[in-house]
């Protein structure tokens, strides 16, 4: 079981994430959008949208940090385990309610507002349920094992076996004493990274590359022109056209 949990299932979840990204660029490349909805709502998503990226971002930026950077270089530059230890908490805290409460705003504005609500897919509500699975066993995690509990080193464990992931030597017995909070956590956050290609979260993957070089956009000026006949107020009518027939009773005189 060990080995399925931690060897087989997250080799399996990331050649999904790796290949599905390749799929979609080549087959869809027109689909790889967030599908805005801003054009029906943008009072609230004014709101809920920097928040959830501002506290999807510093999470990100801790998880980095805890799980590819080794404890001994930490210690190295000076930074204790007491000192790393009140950062995270407080910053993981923080960065992980900002993300939740920003979710639950962009959630209820999709529920609430009904053209936004008739643009959402099945795939959308799925997905949003698996993010916010993911989030909350993160804090709920963090919360006991930290806050409540008297504590958990998860770089110990943890962010070893993570790094032998890319090492292709994962130890699964590593994660056999981790609690059972942050195995739960991880399992869903291999399951949302198996379904991240086929979501509107697959732009995150996107970078403006390309925006240095691309052409410039040619606006056309519609300013009165030297030469040119001003617009005609709105209830003048039509010009008049000459009428052929009179013009040729007049030649034949």
């Amino acid at each position: 079981m060990n080995i399925l949990l931690w060897v087989v299932y997250p080799y399996l979840s990331i050649a999904i994430l790796v290949g599905g990204l390749i799929w979609r660029h080549r087959y869809d490349k027109f689909g790889w959008t967030t599908r805005s909805s801003q054009l029906y709502e943008s009072t609230v998503l004014r709101w809920g949208s920097p928040l959830f990226h501002f506290g999807v971002l510093m999470v990100l930026i801790g998880h980095i940090g805890g799980l590819l950077v080794p404890k001994a270089w930490t210690e190295a530059v000076g930074v204790t385990e007491h000192t790393y230890h009140l950062m995270a908490v407080f910053i993981g805290t923080v960065a992980g309610l900002c993300t939740l409460i920003g979710l639950g705003i962009l959630i209820a504005r999709r529920r609430l507002t009904g053209p936004v609500f008739a643009a959402t897919t099945r795939n959308d509500k799925a997905m949003y349920v698996v993010l916010a699975g993911v989030i909350v066993l993160g804090l709920l995690a963090t919360v006991r094992a930290n806050v409540l509990g008297d504590g958990y080193d998860y770089r110990e464990t943890v962010s070893p076996w993570f790094r032998s992931l890319f090492y292709l030597s994962p130890d699964p017995d590593v994660m056999a004493g981790v609690p059972v909070g942050f195995q739960i956590h991880i399992l869903a956050a291999f399951a949302l990274f198996a379904f991240w290609p086929f979501t509107r979260l697959v732009h995150a993957f996107s970078a403006p590359v390309g925006y240095a070089t691309r052409p410039y956009v040619v606006y056309r000026s519609r300013d009165e022109r030297p030469g040119l006949r001003p617009a005609r107020p709105g209830w003048e009518g039509p010009p008049r056209l000459p009428n052929p027939r009179r013009n040729r009773s007049r030649s034949r005189r």
